[in-house]
């Protein structure tokens, strides 16, 4: 193979061959011969050749294949051996009494890891963005480790590189031999890998458009949080606030997860855990405009990140937007509430269209029959308990001595206690004879006005031209970035978050965000294949595919290695069949040459 090529440390154009060279030599007596892989190349001084690598005696099966890999005759990323499938049988005699196995490691989930990411043409980008330098395993391969592993089974780079990396068959899939990979190796992975974020985004969301069709009109978004075991003292982002895992007692970083409407991750960023949803809707739309450009775009948000800022931003930016609305605004359409004429999306849910007067936005009134009875319980518990609260507190005030100001704090903690009824009770704390009595009435106003508004809410968005139904399946949508951020807490347990530096937290971020996109992409595929919409099922079906090393005596004393992966159950192989996939004859590749 010639072909020419630029040395961007020397600035010279030189011609590179790559060929097997036959060696012997004389040694006691007898002739042996080994094989050496050359390179051929033309500096400016002339023909050079240089041994790339010491291949030792080969077979003609063998032979052959390096044959293939040095005149590029092999195109794919990943061979399914160095030997030839076709190759002619050897026969020996063997003792089958002695026939043991060991090194038996898992090998379906890495395997099938791997052909996803063949599909997204993430092993030659990362290996176009993290060029091999002087470090004897390239970082790409690395990269490659810590998504395969945070998939399979989640677990700190220390667990990886003393346990998770030796009971799978990644060493053979990716050509890293064990003794290479360390904890201190995985975390310069995290750092190489980090600065390549947004060209990663770029490419993830080209290559699954390309893919699956999918069209990024619509943008789901919304934020979540993620907490931090120790202080995090070293990371100006840790910092306390709204846990959405209930750790209010642990420092936390808030993450934004950007989405198109099928779930199909799009873009992330990370902000200090102290900040507010509503804080965060600016700077996210200014860096996904920043990576992918000004687009006519409808974001889909929840009612946390409603503002008027927010709104006249969006405005300004000529984007389109669904967003939830507070409660408190329902007591505007209370009229609308009590009218008819409402359109239904189907059985138990309800909408109706309430343009605003200048026709700039419209408003989309929500009657849910399930919401209705969900809070209509909690609204009948909520106002059980305040009261049994307060008659505890009047038998109280009449046993004993009680002052105005204590009774008055306890009246206080049972409202927020009970907040979702305290206005349905007029409470008045009076004082006879140095005595603090107590006394409430139930406020009927407030009744009818929960009776009336319990199961409905309200979405306000500037897309005037859409109906109410369309509007409701858009903004329902929010449910896939819901769903992102459980697979992200449960299956690859993004939480806790256990390193300290900064540059660590956000590249163990991009390692999960790119563990979600494979997640995605299976699922997608499985979709496709009529296997539902359940990755992780398969994943573990697969996994049970194992590799194991098989040891034969033969007669004439020598002992045979032979490397095998175990036959798929009935049910692997529909699975395998179903989604196009063919398992290789020989476990082993010729992924990197380390």
């Amino acid at each position: 193979m010639l072909c020419s090529v630029e040395n961007e440390y020397e600035n010279i154009v030189y011609i590179q061959g790559m060929y097997l060279r036959k060696c012997r030599q004389n040694k006691g007596g007898r002739e042996y011969c080994y094989w050496q892989l050359v390179e051929s190349y033309r500096p400016e001084r002339g023909a050079r050749q240089r041994v790339v690598a010491n291949l030792g005696e080969l077979d003609l099966p063998s032979q052959k294949g390096m044959r293939q890999f040095a005149t590029g005759q092999q195109t794919r990323v990943y061979q399914t051996s160095l030997l030839e499938e076709n190759s002619p049988p050897q026969w020996v005699v063997v003792d089958t009494s002695s026939v043991t196995v060991d090194r038996v490691k898992q090998y379906g989930g890495a395997w099938l890891c791997i052909q996803v990411i063949d599909r997204l043409h993430l092993s030659g980008f990362l290996k176009e963005v993290m060029p091999r330098g002087r470090e004897s395993v390239p970082w790409h391969s690395m990269a490659l480790v810590l998504v395969i592993s945070r998939l399979l089974e989640p677990s700190s780079e220390l667990q990886i590189a003393q346990h998770l990396f030796e009971r799978t068959s990644l060493s053979d899939l990716l050509g890293i031999p064990k003794h290479k990979l360390n904890d201190d190796r995985l975390y310069r992975a995290l750092d190489a890998l980090l600065p390549h974020k947004q060209a990663l985004e770029r490419h993830l969301k080209n290559r699954l458009g390309e893919l699956f069709q999918i069209e990024y009109d619509l943008l789901l978004y919304d934020v979540t949080s993620t907490y931090f075991e120790g202080q995090a003292n070293r990371n100006e982002q840790a910092k306390r606030g709204y846990s959405r895992d209930h750790r209010g007692d642990c420092k936390q970083v808030c993450i934004a997860l950007v989405v198109s409407k099928c779930g199909m991750p799009f873009a992330y960023e990370l902000f200090d855990g102290n900040r507010h949803d509503s804080t965060t809707v600016q700077e996210i739309i200014l860096s996904i405009e920043a990576k992918f450009g000004s687009a006519d775009r409808v974001w889909v948000m929840d009612r946390g990140m409603t503002s008027e800022d927010n709104i006249e931003f969006l405005k300004t930016r000529g984007q389109h937007y669904i967003i939830g609305t507070p409660k408190s605004c329902l007591k505007q359409y209370e009229q609308q509430l009590l009218e008819g004429n409402w359109d239904v999306v189907h059985e138990g849910l309800e909408v109706k269209l309430c343009p605003t007067p200048d026709g700039q936005e419209t408003f989309v009134l929500c009657r849910s029959a399930n919401r209705h009875e969900k809070e209509k319980a909690m609204h009948d518990r909520f106002a059980a308990c305040y009261e049994e609260g307060l008659e505890k507190i009047a038998k109280n005030c009449l046993n004993r001595r009680q002052d105005v100001v204590t009774t008055a704090q306890r009246v206080g903690r049972l409202k927020q206690q009970y907040s979702r009824a305290s206005g349905l009770f007029d409470v008045k704390i009076t004082e006879l004879d140095g005595r603090a009595q107590i006394s409430w009435t139930k406020l009927e106003e407030w009744s009818s006005w929960a009776t009336l508004s319990e199961g409905c809410y309200i979405l306000r968005s500037n897309m005037t031209s859409w109906s109410a139904n369309d509007l409701w399946k858009a903004y329902i949508q929010l449910t896939q970035a819901e769903a992102a951020f459980r697979i992200h807490k449960s299956d690859l347990a993004i939480r806790p978050i256990w390193h300290q530096k900064t540059e660590r937290v956000h590249a163990h971020i991009l390692v999960c965000f790119m563990a979600f996109v494979l997640w995605k992409t299976l699922e997608q595929m499985c979709v496709q294949s009529g296997l539902g919409d359940s990755p992780r099922i398969v994943l573990d079906e697969l996994s049970q595919i194992y590799t194991v090393d098989v040891w034969m005596a033969t007669k004439n004393g020598q002992k045979i290695r032979h490397r095998t992966i175990s036959e798929p159950t009935k049910h692997q192989l529909i699975l395998l069949q179903r989604l196009g996939l063919y398992l290789p004859r020989s476990p082993l590749t010729c992924r990197n040459v380390v």
